[in-house]
C-alpha cells in the first residue's frame, strides 16, 4: 500500500509512456491503481476515486493502442484507421497478444477487469470478432465481485468503454444492465447493512452512490433506444418493488417526451416506492425536470400538479423543499395560470419564511423568478399575481436583490412592445428600478452604472400618458427624484422631457393658449434646473443647446437665451482632454463640433431688445478669444472662420432658414444699415484675428499650416464674402499667393479652385469674379 500511495500521490508517473519503459512497470504501475478500486474503507470518496483511477486506465489504453498502432508500419497514414486485422504485421500482433498474456496473469479480479477493459480497443489487431467475443466475457467477470458498489461502477466503466470502442455491441451491455438488475438487491443485503454499520454511514448518504454509475449505465443503455425499452424498464422495476434509486435513474436517462406521455404511471410508481434510504421527494424533482423539457398530456396536467405538490409541500427540510419546489414552479408556469402560480409563491414563501431559511436558497429563489417572468410576458397580469412582490421581498441581500431587478427589467424591455400607462406596472416597476438605482454607491464599477442606467433608461421610454402631458411631466419629475444618482437617465429625461413639449407644439400646431405656453415652460424650466445636476461638459453643453432650440421653437424666447448664455459661460471650463472610453483625448475637436451646431442655431436666433446687436455672438467670440487653445492647433481660427460664414448669413435680406413664429433679425432689423455696420465691424475684427494667426505662423516657421489655412481663409471669402469690394478682393489676391508661397499648396486643388471660379465668372452680375481669376497666377514647383 505504501507503493500504491507513492505512486498515486507523484503525477510523473501517470505520464510515463510504454515506449519509455518497461511493459512490467506499466503493467504493475496499473495494477496498482486499478486494485485501489477493491478498497471500499472510505466508502464516501469511492466515486471520485473511481473517476481519478479510471482516468489514469483511460490514458494507459490509449498509449498502449497508439504504441502497436505505430509499430504496424513505418508512417501511420498508410494504414487506416478502419484497418483490418489482415493489415496488422506479425511484430504488432505479438506485441498485442503479450499484454493481453501479461493481463490475463494478474491474480485478483478486480484488477485483472479494469487493466483489461481499458485495452479493450487493441482487440481490434488479433481478430474482427475480438470485442465482441470480451465484452460478453468480461460482463460474466463482474459476476464474481461481491460489493455491489463497487460492482455498480465496473458495469459503469465497461460501458463507456465499451459505447467508445464498439457502439453498435449494444445486446451486450443490456446483458450487463440486466445483470445488475438480478444483483441489485445486495444492496439492502445484511453483508452491506454491517458494513455501513462499521463505517457509521447512513443508508440515506449511502444510496446516493450509486447514482453516478447508474446514471451512465442507463443513459448508455437508453441512448436512442425505442420508447418500448422504457416500458420494458418500467416492469422490471416493478418486479424488484418499485426501489426508487432505480426509478430515479430510469427518469433520469430515457427521453423527457417518454417519461411525460407516463407521467401518471410514474407517479403511481414513487407512490408505491419506500422511503427508506431515498426520498419521494427527489423521484418527485426527476419526474419535474423532464416536464420541464416535454408536455404532458393536457388531461393529466392538474391531477400531475396535485400529486406532486402534495408530497412537495409536505417537505419539512427548507433546502430540500425548495430543490423540488424550483423544478415544478417553471411546470406550473408552463401550464396553468396565475392563479395557480400565485398558490405555489405563496406556499414557497410560507416554507421558506420562517428562520429566514430563504437566506441559504437564494439561487433557486432567483431560478424560480427567472421561470415566471419568462412565462408572464404581460406584466399587468404579472403584477396582478397578488404574491409576486412579496417573493420579492425575500431577496434581503443586496447584490442578490439588484440582480434580479435586472432579470425583470431585462425581460420587460424585451417583450414590452407597447407604452404603458397601467399603474399596477409603473408603481411596481418604479420600485424596482428604485432598488437598482440605490444600490450605486462609490466602489460601483462603471460597466455596472451603465447597464443599470440602460435598464431604467429603457423603462422611463416605455411610459406613456397619451395626451395627458401633464401627468407625464409628473412622471418625469417623480423620475428625476428617484433616479438621480445615475447620470444617462437624467440625460434621457432630459431628452423625454424636451421631446415632450415638441409634441405639445406639434398638437396646438405652433399655436400655443395660455395654458400650453405655460406647459411648455415648464418643461423647459425642468430642463434648465436638470442640466447642470451632470457632470459630463460636453453633455451640458449639447443639452443647453438643445433645450434651447425646444424653447425657441416654443416661442419661450427669454428661456432660450438663457440656455445659450448658460451654453456660453460654460465653453471655459472646457478641459483639456476628456475621457471617451476609458482613454483620455483632446476636447478640442469636440468643442469645434458644438460651436459649429450652436452658430447655425444662432443665425435664427432674435437678439434682445434690452442687450444690443447681436451680443450672442459677441459674448461667444469674447469666450473663444479668451479660451486657452493649443499651441499647435489651429482650431480657434477655424471657429473664426465659421464665425465669418454666420455673420455672412446674418448680412442677407433673408436668411436661409427660420423658426415657425419667431421673427428672427432679417425680419427685426429689415437690413438696416446700423445693424449691417455692426455687423461689417465684427466681421473686420474676426478677420484681423485670423489675419494675425497667419503671421504668427511665419514666426514659428509652421509654413505648411499657414498655406493650409491661407487656403481655407481664401475659400471662405470666395463663398461667402463681396469680391467687388476692392480692400476684399486685394485680400482674396493675397490670400492665394501665401497659400502659394512656400510649394506647400496643393497644385490640383489650386488648378480646380481657379477653374471654378472663372466658370462663376462666366455668369451675369460675376464678371469681378473673371477679373479676379486674371490676377490669380498657378506658380509652379520649380
Amino acid at each position: 500500500m505504501h507503493d500504491t500511495a507513492v505512486l498515486m500521490a507523484n503525477p510523473k508517473f501517470t505520464t510515463w509512456s510504454p515506449v519509455c519503459c518497461s511493459d512490467i512497470g506499466w503493467n504493475f504501475h496499473n495494477f496498482l491503481c486499478s486494485k485501489l478500486l477493491s478498497d471500499t474503507s472510505v466508502i464516501q470518496f469511492y466515486p471520485s476515486k473511481f473517476v481519478l483511477i479510471t482516468d489514469i486506465l483511460d490514458t494507459f489504453g490509449n498509449l498502449v493502442y497508439e504504441r502497436i498502432f505505430s509499430m504496424c508500419v513505418g508512417d501511420r497514414s498508410v494504414l487506416p484507421d478502419n484497418f483490418s486485422p489482415e493489415n496488422v504485421n506479425d511484430t504488432a500482433r505479438e506485441t498485442c497478444l503479450n499484454w493481453f498474456f501479461k493481463i490475463a496473469s494478474i491474480r485478483e479480479l478486480i484488477p485483472r477487469f479494469y487493466v483489461e477493459a481499458s485495452i479493450l480497443k487493441c482487440n481490434k489487431f488479433l481478430s474482427k470478432m475480438g470485442i465482441s467475443e470480451c465484452l460478453p466475457r468480461l460482463t460474466c467477470m463482474i459476476r464474481g465481485i461481491g460489493d455491489p458498489l463497487v460492482s455498480v461502477y465496473a458495469r459503469a466503466y465497461l460501458c463507456r468503454v465499451g459505447m467508445e470502442v464498439a457502439p453498435h455491441l449494444k445486446e451486450s451491455l443490456n446483458k450487463n444492465f440486466f445483470d445488475f438488475l438480478l444483483t441489485f438487491k445486495q444492496i439492502h443485503g445484511d453483508t452491506v447493512q454491517n458494513h455501513l454499520a462499521v463505517q457509521g454511514v447512513e443508508l440515506s448518504s449511502y444510496l446516493p452512490l450509486y447514482s453516478p454509475a447508474m446514471d451512465w449505465i442507463f443513459q448508455c443503455i437508453s441512448y436512442r433506444a425505442p420508447e418500448n425499452l422504457l416500458t420494458e424498464m418500467m416492469e422490471r422495476c416493478k418486479k424488484l418493488g418499485n426501489n426508487a434509486l432505480l426509478l430515479n435513474s430510469v427518469m433520469s436517462a430515457f427521453r423527457a417526451e417518454f417519461i411525460a406521455t407516463r407521467s401518471l404511471d410514474f407517479i403511481g410508481m414513487i407512490k408505491e416506492c419506500s422511503e427508506a434510504g431515498f426520498p419521494k421527494h427527489l423521484l418527485f424533482r426527476s419526474l419535474g425536470l423532464n416536464l420541464a423539457l416535454a408536455d404532458p398530456p393536457e388531461g393529466d396536467r392538474l391531477q400531475i400538479l396535485n400529486e406532486a405538490w402534495k408530497v412537495i409541500t409536505k417537505l419539512k427540510n427548507p433546502q430540500d423543499y425548495i430543490d423540488c419546489a424550483e423544478v415544478w414552479a417553471e411546470y406550473t408556469c408552463r401550464h396553468f395560470t396565475k392563479r395557480e402560480v400565485n398558490t405555489v409563491l405563496a406556499d414557497i414563501i410560507k416554507h421558506m419564511t420562517p428562520d429566514r431559511a430563504f437566506e441559504d436558497s437564494y439561487p433557486q429563489l432567483q431560478s424560480i423568478i427567472k421561470k415566471v417572468i419568462a412565462h408572464f410576458h404581460d406584466f399587468s397580469v404579472l403584477f396582478s399575481v397578488e404574491k409576486f412582490l412579496p417573493f420579492l421581498d425575500m431577496f434581503q441581500k443586496e447584490s442578490v436583490r439588484v440582480e434580479v431587478c435586472k432579470c425583470i427589467m431585462e425581460v420587460f424591455i424585451k417583450h414590452q412592445h407597447e407604452p404603458t400607462k397601467d399603474p399596477v406596472i409603473l408603481n411596481a416597476l418604479l420600485h424596482v428600478c428604485k432598488t437598482m438605482h440605490d444600490s450605486v454607491n462609490a466602489l460601483t464599477l462603471e460597466d455596472e452604472k451603465r447597464t443599470l442606467a440602460c435598464l431604467i433608461s429603457g423603462f422611463v421610454k416605455m411610459v406613456s400618458f397619451g395626451r395627458d402631458f401633464e401627468q407625464q411631466l409628473s412622471f418625469y419629475v417623480e423620475a428625476r427624484s428617484m433616479f438621480c444618482n445615475l447620470e444617462p437617465v437624467l440625460v434621457q429625461l432630459i431628452h423625454s422631457v424636451s421631446r415632450l413639449a415638441m409634441e405639445t407644439r406639434k398638437v396646438m400646431k405652433g399655436n400655443h393658449s395660455r395654458k400650453t405656453a405655460a406647459f411648455v415652460r415648464a418643461c423647459v424650466a425642468y430642463c434648465f434646473i436638470t442640466i447642470p445636476s451632470l457632470v459630463g461638459i460636453f453633455t451640458r453643453l449639447n443639452l443647453y443647446l438643445l433645450a434651447g432650440q425646444v424653447a425657441l421653437a416654443n416661442q419661450c424666447l427669454s428661456q432660450a437665451d438663457a440656455f445659450f448664455k448658460a451654453a456660453i459661460s460654460l465653453i471655459p471650463e472646457v478641459p483639456k482632454t476628456i475621457n471617451i472610453d476609458g482613454k483620455m483625448r483632446p476636447s478640442e475637436p469636440f468643442l469645434l463640433e458644438f460651436l459649429c451646431n450652436f452658430f447655425s442655431t444662432l443665425l435664427i436666433v432674435p437678439d434682445h431688445p434690452e442687450h444690443g446687436v447681436l451680443f450672442l455672438v459677441r459674448e461667444l467670440l469674447n469666450v473663444i478669444q479668451d479660451y486657452t487653445w493649443e499651441d499647435t492647433s489651429d482650431d480657434r481660427i477655424r471657429i473664426y472662420t465659421y464665425v465669418l460664414h454666420l455673420l455672412s448669413a446674418m448680412s442677407q435680406e433673408t436668411y436661409l432658414y427660420h423658426v415657425d413664429k419667431v421673427d428672427s433679425n432679417d425680419s427685426l432689423y429689415g437690413g438696416d444699415s446700423k445693424f449691417l455696420a455692426e455687423n461689417n465691424k465684427l466681421c473686420e475684427t474676426v478677420m484681423a484675428q485670423i489675419l494675425e494667426h497667419l503671421r504668427a505662423l511665419a514666426k514659428d516657421e509652421a509654413l505648411k499650416r499657414q498655406s493650409l489655412l491661407g487656403l481655407s481663409f481664401f475659400n471662405s471669402i470666395l463663398a461667402h464674402g463681396d469680391l467687388r469690394n476692392n480692400r476684399l478682393n486685394q485680400l482674396s489676391v493675397n490670400l492665394w499667393h501665401l497659400a502659394q508661397r512656400h510649394g506647400y499648396a496643393d497644385t490640383r486643388t489650386m488648378v480646380k479652385t481657379l477653374e471654378y471660379i472663372k466658370k462663376q465668372g462666366e455668369q451675369p452680375d460675376m464678371t469681378h469674379l473673371t477679373e479676379l481669376a486674371l490676377r490669380l497666377p498657378l506658380q509652379t514647383r520649380t
